[in-house]
């Protein structure tokens, strides 16, 4: 997905065409939301200013009540690994992963470089008000290289499937991948696809998905990371992007936005809650 297309054009720079339907589709969902026709979900706390729009408007104390929004849905963009834009990586033997720097099963058994990183997702059920944690849900996660290129698409790196892994939610409704921090490439900020699905078992079968969204990085950390050794077309990728330019992110981000620790040398860990 992209807006601009200068200096090097990537293969996947082509997103933006190729994902402009589903966008125009799910933000005609979210203006219906905003005009009452379907419900408006968000998790919020008591001392969110969103809080003041609570029909009841009193807030509570217990998260398992509070308003709970949905995670937005957005765009699996032109390269999901998943069979609906050709290759299937989801029926794969060994998909189900945590570390997915490595290609697996009868690819090239390249392994992808960059920054670590460690990624968890925790899936709450949203109509509990996201008190209560979706156990034995599945998270299908995947994204580019340092380089920017996505695996089984991107020219040079069609024969290798790294940075694609399937992970059940344990008891606490968490997916945790072992990762190398995306690059930034032309057109799209920083992000991490994932693909949401009820059990494990509809996952690698492939259907049945529950949602579809994308986890966005703070710029002071993937300014930070770009400033190490590999990441050199990311800095000036990133310096022509804006959350508020994005093709994704532009129409609101807030429930997307990673928690970030750590650093370059010891790597990031980043944390996100997803309501489904």
């Amino acid at each position: 997905m992209h807006r601009d297309h200068t200096e090097e054009v990537h293969e996947h720079d082509r997103g933006l065409s190729y994902d402009l339907p589903v966008l125009a589709r799910r933000r005609m969902i979210r203006l219906m939301a905003g005009a009452g026709l379907i419900p408006l979900v968000g998790c919020t706390s008591g001392n969110d200013t969103d809080a003041a729009a609570s029909p009841q408007g009193t807030a509570t104390s217990s998260a398992s009540s509070a308003e709970c929004a949905t995670i937005p849905e957005e765009t699996a963009g032109p390269f999901p690994g998943d069979g609906s834009n050709g290759v299937n990586v989801l029926k794969e033997s060994g998909v189900v992963r945590s570390d997915i720097t490595s290609s697996f099963g009868d690819f090239a058994g390249g392994t992808a470089e960059g920054v670590p990183l460690t990624v968890t997702l925790t899936v709450v059920d949203a109509a509990s008000g996201c008190g209560t944690p979706k156990k034995g849900a599945a998270v299908y996660v995947w994204h580019c290289d340092r380089e920017g290129n996505y695996s089984l698409y991107s020219e040079g790196v069609t024969d290798e499937n790294y940075l694609r892994g399937v992970q059940e939610t344990d008891d606490k409704g968490q997916a945790t991948f072992t990762s190398v921090f995306p690059g930034c490439y032309a057109g799209r900020w920083p992000h991490i696809h994932f693909e949401v699905y009820d059990s494990l078992a509809d996952a690698t079968a492939a259907t049945s998905i529950t949602s579809t969204s994308q986890l966005a990085f703070p710029k002071d950390v993937c300014e930070t990371v770009y400033a190490t050794d590999g990441y050199a077309t990311s800095v000036r990728n990133l310096s022509s992007l804006s959350l508020e330019t994005d093709g994704v992110f532009s129409d609101g981000h807030d429930q997307q936005m990673a928690t970030l620790k750590g650093g370059v040398a010891q790597g990031y860990t980043a944390t996100l809650t997803v309501p489904v």
